[in-house]
């Protein structure tokens, strides 16, 4: 389930970029994947939560993670942050 307020980092081109789901336009585009995370990251707590999807170089889900005050449904299992 996607939220509008979700936020999705990927690679388009040669740069890095976060996208808002129900945008059509990026947010922000940026030389790394850590920067590109980390502007949707806070893009995101100011926004008042939501989840931060992060796309690898081959488009393939690497990484989800649920940003305060978001819903995380299984917190005890959520290692990777």
């Amino acid at each position: 389930m996607s939220k509008d307020r979700d936020r999705m980092v990927y690679r388009r081109g040669d740069e890095w970029v976060n996208k808002r789901n129900d945008a059509d336009r990026v947010s922000s585009k940026h030389g790394t994947q850590r920067e590109a995370e980390t502007a949707a990251r806070e893009m995101l707590e100011n926004q008042g939560g939501g989840e931060l999807i992060t796309k690898g170089r081959d488009g393939k889900i690497r990484s989800k993670d649920t940003i305060a005050p978001g819903n995380d449904p299984f917190p005890p299992r959520d290692t990777e942050h």
